[in-house]
């Protein structure tokens, strides 16, 4: 062995300040037979694991940074991964040496599919399975973002089991909690091919028989990659340079539909056998947490398509053809479908707690806010449940009524949709949770979309109280006048005063002063605060026709019960 330590420092420093083709031709010989002898007694694992071999990764590395030909170079990677594979601190000492930089910097130069890369491959996923992948993204994520755009063309053009080496190493690095400064990068990157190649690779794995933790994968790898760049990468290039009869540009977005709605379906099933039918001291909390995390990515992607579909439709592009757009639909309407199924499950077994059931809310609550007239049935039969769905950590369901906000704001433009929330005592929720956002709001306009979504509802539902024809529970409306009006007098803009004072004006409707100083969760300075809205809102001129509209409902409602308020009818009138 100590005759290769001579020869390798000999062929390193050979040939400076020569320029002579012969010594050169000599150098490359010479470097070539050392390197091949090396990584052939390194197939020998006795031989691979000794010390004497570890301590020449920087030599070999010192070797790979100068221009080699492709023999050399397959012999370096070859030494480099028995080394490192076999030896316990190999892979260390590669890590140390500047291994991440050498693999930056040469697996761009290497053929697609040649075992070369393979080998390279290996090197890296040997790496960052060995190492923290913390420690390597915060040390080299610009190295990792240059490794990733080679992978993503060995995952689009290859076609034998190294496509899906590429695609676990890509996934694994892009779906990491520590890639954000991988992914700022490859954000900004004025080539995007790397995307047209991830794209290719997915769809070419979701269309053909492969594993199912190859399929799962591969959608993790869509995720990963639609929050660097948004879900518009779900439409686009599916053309490779060498490539005939390309596939349409609408495919990926399909098939990524197609391949969750499967995954939601299996893992709805075995999470409900685990919760339901699995005895109770054989669960597998690991497995279970496993399937719900997996869950979690099939829910995320029919989000993103969710997303993309309705701002596709707002636009009115021709991006995706009648007949995708329906099939897309359908997908939609039928994952939807089996995720109420579950719920309903969870309803018959009196749970309304889990993640699981969480996440579920927020699809069902997603999608039905464009599409209200989906699963009504379903929804009719299940609404007062979603609402009192929490999560794993939470003590109300906040979050739930949250989700189902922009849906219940649509449904309650309609009477039967009103006479729904009524019916199933979902209002209640709607103002429990409108109380905890405005106690916690901040003051800023920008954050008060959920806060505007409830008032609306709220508001829709009043305005057809009498023409639902059902009993509302006054208490919690008088809750929410005081907490309401409190909150409006710090509002800042005329907006949020005017849907506070029409709202109010409406709860106002069916009560009386009496009773609000009698009721427990109404007091002084809740009156005063609420006289002080009533004469800003009406003293007020408003150029927006919406804000005119919430102006003149005040004013009607004043009209009808103002003699019921004696306190806030004289601070109104100056008295």
């Amino acid at each position: 062995m100590y005759l290769f330590d001579d020869l390798f420092v000999f062929l390193v420093g050979m040939g400076k300040g020569s320029t002579s083709e012969s010594r050169q031709e000599n150098q490359d010989a010479y470097l070539q037979l050392s390197v091949t002898i090396l990584a052939a007694f390194c197939r020998v694992a006795s031989i691979a694991s000794s010390d004497d071999m570890v301590k020449k990764i920087p030599l070999v590395l010192e070797v790979l940074s100068k221009e080699l030909g492709p023999s050399p170079v397959e012999e370096c990677f070859e030494f480099l991964y028995l080394v490192s594979a076999a030896h316990k601190d190999g892979i260390q000492i590669f890590y140390e040496s500047g291994g991440m930089a050498m693999l930056a910097s040469q697996m761009s130069k290497l053929p697609d599919g040649s075992h070369t890369i393979e080998v390279a491959m290996k090197l890296l996923q040997l790496t960052i399975s060995k190492l923290p992948l913390d420690t390597i993204t915060k040390e080299y994520y610009s190295e990792l973002s240059s490794v990733v755009t080679v992978l993503a063309r060995q995952f689009a053009v290859l076609h034998n089991a190294l496509k899906f080496e590429a695609l676990h190493l890509l996934s694994t690095i892009l779906s990491s909690i520590y890639a954000a400064p991988v992914h700022e990068i490859l954000r900004t990157m004025s080539n995007k091919m790397w995307l047209t190649y991830v794209r290719v690779g997915v769809v070419a794995v979701l269309q053909n028989r492969v594993a199912p933790e190859q399929r799962l994968e591969a959608l993790m790898l869509a995720e990963s990659i639609m929050c660097i760049v948004g879900e518009g990468w779900l439409i686009g290039q599916m053309h490779l340079p060498d490539t005939q009869d390309p596939i349409p540009a609408d495919r990926c977005i399909l098939l990524v539909l197609e391949s969750s709605r499967v995954e939601i379906a299996v893992l709805l099933n075995d999470l409900a056998y685990l919760k339901y039918e699995k005895a109770k001291d054989s669960l597998d909390n690991e497995t279970f947490r496993l399937k719900q995390r997996n869950l979690g990515t099939a829910f995320s992607l029919v989000e993103k398509t969710v997303k993309l579909i309705s701002s596709v439709a707002a636009d009115e592009g021709n991006i995706i053809s009648e007949k995708m757009f329906t099939k897309i639909i359908t997908g939609l309407n039928e994952t939807v479908a089996v995720i109420l199924d579950y719920l309903r499950d969870a309803k018959d077994h009196g749970q309304h707690k889990g993640n699981d059931l969480l996440a579920s809310v927020r699809i069902v609550g997603s999608y039905l806010a464009d599409a209200p007239a989906a699963c009504n049935d379903k929804i009719r039969e299940l609404l007062g449940y979603l609402v009192l769905v929490e999560g794993e950590d939470e003590k109300s369901p906040f979050s739930s009524v949250c989700f189902l906000l922009p849906m219940l704001c649509q449904i309650t433009m309609e009477t039967d949709g009103c006479r729904l929330i009524a019916s199933s005592g979902a209002y209640k929720a709607v103002i429990e949770c409108l109380i905890k956002l405005l106690l916690e709001d901040g003051g800023t306009v920008e954050d008060n979309g959920p806060i505007f979504l409830a008032c609306d509802t709220i508001l829709n539902l009043l305005l057809k109280r009498e023409e639902i024809g059902l009993q509302l529970d006054d208490s919690y409306f008088i809750k929410l006048l005081g907490v309401l009006s409190s909150w409006a007098e710090d509002a800042v803009d005329c907006s949020s005063t005017m849907m506070a004072s029409s709202i109010c004006t409406l709860i106002l409707d069916s009560t009386s002063e009496a009773v609000l100083q009698s009721h427990p969760h109404f007091n002084s300075n809740n009156l005063i605060s609420l006289s002080r809205l009533m004469r800003r809102s009406m003293a007020a001129s408003y150029s927006k026709d919406t804000e005119a509209d919430l102006l003149q409902i005040v004013i009607s409602g004043y009209s009808r019960w103002a003699d019921r308020y004696p306190n806030v009818k004289a601070a109104v009138e100056g008295k």
